[in-house]
Order: C-alpha cells, then structure tokens, then sequence
C-alpha cells in the first residue's frame, strides 16, 4: 500500500484481521504494518501507540453493538414496546457474536477487557439511550418514574446476563429466552408500565 494513502480507517481493518489471526496476546503493530505493506512508523502517525490502537480497534467493535440500538432509542412510539426491542437486540448482538465466531468473541472480550475508558464511554452510552426510551415513557404517560437515568442505570444492570461477555457462556441455555421474558416482566411491572394513550401506540418510526 502506498503510505500516503493509508486511513485510521484501513488501519483498523488490518488489525482486526491481524487479530482474528493471531488474538491480542501476539497480534504487535509491526504484524499490522506488515499486513498493510508500510512501515510500522506509518502506523504509528496514526496511532502513537499499541494500546491506542488497540483502544480504537476495541471502540470500533462497540460502536457496531451501540449503533442499532440508537436507532431504536430515537424511534418514536410505545416507549415499553421500544425499551423491549432495545433490550432483545442487546441481548441478540451480544449472542449472535459469540455464538458465530466464538474465537473472535473471545479475542474482542479480552481486548474490550483492556480498554476501561473505552468501555466506560461505551456503556454510559448504551445507559442513556434507555434513558432516553425511558423518558419519553415518562412524558407520554407510559411509565412510573422519578429519575429516568437512574432507573436505566437500574435496568442495565439488571440485564446483565444477557449482555455483558462475562455470562457468554450461559447464551446457549436452552431456558435462557425463558429467563430473559421473566426478567422483561418484573422490570416492566418496576416501571410502573402502562397502556400508551390511543395516538401514542402508532405504528413506530424513525425521527
């Protein structure tokens, strides 16, 4: 590859290949550079570092799980039926990944691992689109609530069987659909859930 035509963004192609050949534990950036046919001082322009590079690699894998979901916090419509759907494709990206390529999931979970600042801004992230659901069920009558952001803090936690990497493992229970209705049901009882008003139960669609 010619050296001026390299992007942030073909580099983080390369890595993630270079990963899902050799995992975090030996994947170095000279293996990177060497993919992409340039130096390792290319690379570094980029990102000065390993572990930036890493970070990126990581906030990149993330932001595929978190931008679908934004797509559902911004509908309009029952705030309770998009709060379901929110947590259902959480729940759905997260096993899809370790259930498809169940090396490269783990080779992502130990690199995401590393990246605290990286996952914090991830979640939060993810915390305040149920915010948002949350509180447009406040405003339109929907839900029973002093404090959207705490009660999303609440219901992220609480969901945490089904999204976060440390229960992967569990994703294949044959009663895990199961578990996860019986969960929906108690938060959605905890919201104080109700029916939506006649003209807020259209049809959802984008803003």
């Amino acid at each position: 590859m010619v050296e001026e035509a390299l992007t942030a963004e073909r580099i983080l192609e390369a890595a993630e290949e270079v990963l899902r050949r050799f995992g975090p534990a030996k994947a170095t950036v000279v293996d990177v550079a060497r993919a992409l046919g340039v130096s390792h001082g290319s690379v570094y322009r980029h990102f000065p570092s390993k572990t930036a590079l890493r970070d990126a690699v990581a906030e990149r894998w993330l932001t595929r799980v978190s931008k679908p979901l934004a797509e559902v916090a911004a509908e309009k419509g029952p705030a309770p039926e998009r709060l379901r759907r929110w947590l259902g494709l959480l729940f759905e990206l997260k096993r899809k990944k370790a259930r498809d390529e169940p090396e490269l999931f783990a080779t992502y979970t130990n690199l995401v691992a590393d990246a605290r600042d990286v996952v914090r801004v991830h979640v939060e992230t993810l915390a305040m689109q149920v915010a948002r659901i949350l509180t447009d069920g406040v405003e339109q009558g929907e839900f029973t609530l002093d404090d959207p952001v705490t009660s999303a803090w609440a219901v992220f936690h609480a969901t945490a069987r089904f999204h976060n990497p440390i229960h992967a493992s569990e994703w294949s229970d044959p009663g895990i659909d199961a578990a996860f209705e019986g969960v929906w049901s108690l938060l959605r009882g905890g919201l104080g859930a109700r029916e939506a008003p006649a003209k807020a139960r259209a049809k959802p669609s984008k803003k």
